[in-house]
């Protein structure tokens, strides 16, 4: 009995486990993918990708996925980067930008990537696809300028979906449209200082802290720059710096309202109350009351400045004007 108690064993330990790559998990995604079940698909493509993040095939495939339950943002993201880090090996991505871009009303951007696509692969699997949405694009219209949408116009469609987010505090949300903005247009500093500002409320704290350091040394004065720090230090409890940056936000008075209500939300998250409230009430409210920010913070300064029904009328102002911000707690809590 002992003996083949002892040959169960040895047979036993001579079982090799099971251990899945990140083929199998690829080659499951693709099977949910062509039976349309794209949660499923997603689920598996994401461990793939866990478990060999440099496989740009892997990336690929997830962004088709994204493209089909219309997350194009984020398809977008795993598609540049990567051309980032193949170069033109994957030149297929060329096509797909194309396509996500036409998608989001971006027409100038899906021009760009169709046109790359047909340069260099004027035979390839999406050439006619290609050419098809070149003609969509100029279907009716001729006149390159009246059709064009220009960079000032995409850079506004972008600016308003980040502010949603931002104001939202959805901050993952933001953060891919933020890399998008900063890859689009590089020259537009305030993408880099509100990239950082989310990826701060991502928990990527000395990551943001040490982008937004960089920043401001490119740029001493720059408002966005102290009022980042000043929030940043505050909350990790770094009150030394914290000082030195709310300071300098102390003796500023820009002209334009959101910067004014940037620095008057500054102010109040960090206990400068009493100059919260003074910068809160030089604000034109016709301006701001588009700002879910603008109730947030100014009911809880007047609330703590005892002022409860002034801080009960802004909030349920507030609320009615934005529903979503009934789903927080009141400035009593």
């Amino acid at each position: 009995m002992q003996l083949e108690k002892n040959e169960k064993i040895v047979k036993s330990n001579n079982v090799i486990p099971f251990i899945p790559t990140g083929d199998f998990y690829f080659a499951k995604g693709v099977e949910s993918f062509r039976k349309r079940r794209f949660d499923t698909a997603l689920k598996w493509l994401k461990k793939a990708v866990d478990t060999e993040p440099n496989n740009p095939l892997y990336q690929c495939q997830m962004s088709i996925i994204y493209t089909e339950t219309g997350a194009y943002h984020k398809a977008n993201q795993l598609l540049t980067n990567v051309l980032q880090s193949t170069g033109d090996q994957y030149v297929d991505c060329y096509y797909l930008l194309a396509n996500n871009y036409a998608h989001l009303g971006l027409l100038n951007d899906a021009r760009k990537f169709a046109i790359s696509y047909l340069d260099k692969e004027p035979d390839g699997d999406f050439s006619e696809d290609a050419k098809t949405l070149l003609d969509l694009i100029e279907i009716d219209d001729y006149d390159e300028e009246d059709w064009e949408l220009d960079e000032e116009d995409e850079l506004l469609v972008y600016q308003e979906t980040v502010f949603h987010h931002l104001e939202n505090n959805e901050w993952n949300q933001a953060l891919v449209l933020l890399e998008e903005m900063i890859l689009l247009f590089p020259d537009y500093k305030t993408a880099h200082h509100e990239y950082t500002h989310a990826l701060f409320f991502t928990g990527k704290r000395e990551e943001a802290i040490q982008k937004e350091l960089e920043l401001l040394e490119e740029d001493p004065n720059n408002l966005y720059s102290h009022t980042n720090l000043a929030l940043f230090y505050f909350e990790i409890q770094e009150y030394e710096e914290y000082q030195r940056h709310i300071r300098a936000l102390l003796n500023i008075y820009p002209i334009h309202e959101q910067q004014k209500l940037r620095i008057a939300t500054t102010l109040a998250r960090t206990g400068f109350l009493k100059e919260a409230n003074i910068r809160f009430r030089m604000l034109d409210k016709g301006v701001v009351k588009s700002h879910i920010s603008y109730y947030r913070w100014y009911s809880m300064t007047a609330y703590r400045l005892g002022e409860p029904a002034k801080a009960l009328a802004l909030w349920e102002e507030g609320c009615r004007r934005h529903p979503k911000l009934s789903e927080e707690e009141g400035p009593w809590h």
